[in-house]
């Protein structure tokens, strides 16, 4: 059985995760949310201390948490507190919380470092599913909501004269990401997640004319990354979550020294 093997569990994880995150980085990056997607995911660590102190599944963990942290932006953010400010605090306390609580765990075996910057090797039958169930999940919810998400982005007085609240759409999007975050923490760790979010969809701007080629083309590139970076990290014997951001960040390079040549040749 294909699952039975760890390295086709591996890459059928960082598939996973780049389905579920491209698409989503996308929305981040045209709303410049790049601090939140980090945010998020730094505070993952403590829901990961919680769900083991619980003998939880890390996975429903560093969702609550997740959760919990998109639903306080959402509601705080705009009354009287900045929202970088908001996050700052949200994301360096929940960090820092999380790493003392996991300190006083005794009796439980816990790799810092798996979490910190994923573990992808690791993954077992079902971290997969769950990987993937949260995949289907966040493509089906873009996919349904992707002309409303579209219109809040570009212009909240039109997504306002189409019958469309903006406010709305932002939460579906937070809390969208706080489940890429929660299923993404076991390939890449909380401290990548969000490269995972930003680098794909920004190299894919490049060759997109179109928000929906944009999605695909960075679903592609992330895809790429994920299994360059796997086999990469095989043959190197380096960490497997921080060498598929390291070629996530070459493909970037890449793409961007090409920009403008495809630009000259569609000028042309």
């Amino acid at each position: 059985m294909i699952l039975d093997n760890f390295l086709w569990r591996a890459a059928l994880a960082g598939v996973g995760v780049a389905v579920a995150a491209a698409p989503l980085g996308c929305f981040v990056v045209w709303r410049r949310m790049a601090y939140f997607g980090d945010a998020t995911a730094h505070a993952a660590i403590l829901g990961v201390a919680l769900a083991l102190s619980a003998d939880l599944p890390v996975f429903l963990g560093a969702l609550a948490v997740a959760l919990a942290v998109a639903w306080t932006v959402s509601s705080l953010s705009g009354r009287n507190v900045a929202v970088d400010t908001l996050l700052g605090v949200l994301a360096h306390s929940a960090l820092a919380v999380g790493l003392v609580a996991v300190s006083f765990l005794e009796n439980v075996r816990i790799d810092l470092m798996a979490f910190l910057f994923g573990d992808i090797l690791a993954v077992d039958q079902w971290d997969v599913l769950v990987i993937w169930g949260g995949a289907v999940a966040v493509a089906g919810l873009l996919a349904w909501r992707w002309s409303a998400l579209l219109t809040a982005t570009l212009n909240e007085d039109l997504a306002y004269a189409s019958g469309i609240d903006p406010q709305r759409e932002k939460l579906i999007l937070t809390l969208t990401l706080a489940l890429v975050v929660a299923v993404s923490i076991k390939v890449v760790g909380v401290l990548l997640i969000g490269a995972m979010l930003i680098v794909p969809p920004a190299a894919a701007r490049v060759f997109s004319r179109t928000p929906e080629q944009m999605a695909f083309i960075a679903g592609a590139i992330g895809i790429v990354s994920a299994l360059g970076g796997l086999a990469a990290s095989w043959h190197l014997d380096t960490p497997t979550g921080p060498t598929i951001v390291t070629v996530a960040a070459a493909l970037f390079g890449i793409c961007t020294l090409a920009g403008p040549v495809i630009r000259a040749s569609r000028r042309a």
